[in-house]
């Protein structure tokens, strides 16, 4: 049952997609459980990022926080520590810019919410086609046997099953953060993402590590909180050597706080 008295906040990271934002700030307005604020972490978009953002600010009922930063090349981690240096809600919710969410996946998620744990949910991966028409048409729903959908299972929601599936509960392998959930005294407590991560690669893996290093479990999230992404190129790995190094590092020495994180924005 969902916890009503839990105030919960949507981060959510962009670079210079303005019409995919659009498509996720849209699905947010398609919720069942409105979140509480929204914070938009901005690694240096231009204008019309900006004019999508007050777009929505006067659509929705909560504050809108647009948190931006001059384009210095893939900084991530600084800008997601900066936005959360904005957050007041309880606990957080964190997608990339370019997911269009399930009308219940606040709800799905806030569900599944629980002391001591952090949440990794899956995506629906959308191929070039179906993109294209999300975005010209700003879909909130697909069908599950409907066309450009690569990765079907994980269109799938059904709640009650959910439960029924389980992760290790100490691996940060495999983290994605285009959804992913955590308290936000958690967060603090492991004084967020690494500012050290530059360039694409790891910086959720190692967030992630440090949050199980500090006593907090890992829960998988399927059949619920269903989301969908959109596709786009990848980013350069130019930094996944660097970055995977200070991943591993963090492994090894059981580390649980950053020296240069959320505090040091």
């Amino acid at each position: 049952m969902e916890n009503r008295n839990i105030t919960v906040g949507i981060l959510i990271s962009t670079y210079n997609w303005p019409r995919a934002l659009d498509c996720v700030l849209n699905s947010l307005l398609h919720q069942t459980r409105p979140a509480h604020e929204i914070l938009i972490a901005d690694d240096g978009s231009g204008k019309e990022t900006e004019e999508v953002i007050n777009k929505y600010r006067r659509l929705f009922k909560v504050p809108v926080k647009h948190v931006w930063h001059e384009d210095k090349g893939f900084r991530k981690s600084t800008i997601l520590n900066k936005a959360m240096q904005q957050a007041e809600s309880d606990y957080i919710i964190q997608i990339d810019g370019d997911i269009i969410l399930h009308h219940r996946f606040v709800h799905d998620h806030l569900v599944n919410a629980r002391p001591q744990r952090f949440v990794q949910g899956s995506r629906v991966l959308l191929d070039d086609s179906r993109t294209r028409e999300a975005i010209e048409h700003k879909l909130c729903s697909f069908a599950f046997f409907g066309k450009g959908i690569n990765n079907r299972l994980n269109a799938l929601r059904i709640p009650f099953l959910s439960a029924l599936i389980k992760a290790d509960p100490e691996s940060s392998n495999n983290i994605k953060a285009c959804n992913l959930a955590f308290w936000r005294k958690d967060y603090v407590a492991v004084n967020g993402y690494d500012n050290l991560f530059t360039g694409w690669g790891f910086e959720d893996h190692e967030f992630a590590a440090r949050l199980i290093n500090s006593g907090i479990k890992k829960e998988r999230l399927k059949l619920a909180a269903v989301c969908y992404h959109l596709n786009h190129n990848i980013n350069s790995k130019n930094w996944v050597e660097s970055n995977e190094r200070i991943y591993h590092e963090t492994l090894i020495s059981k580390r649980r706080m950053s020296a240069n994180g959320l505090a040091q924005c």
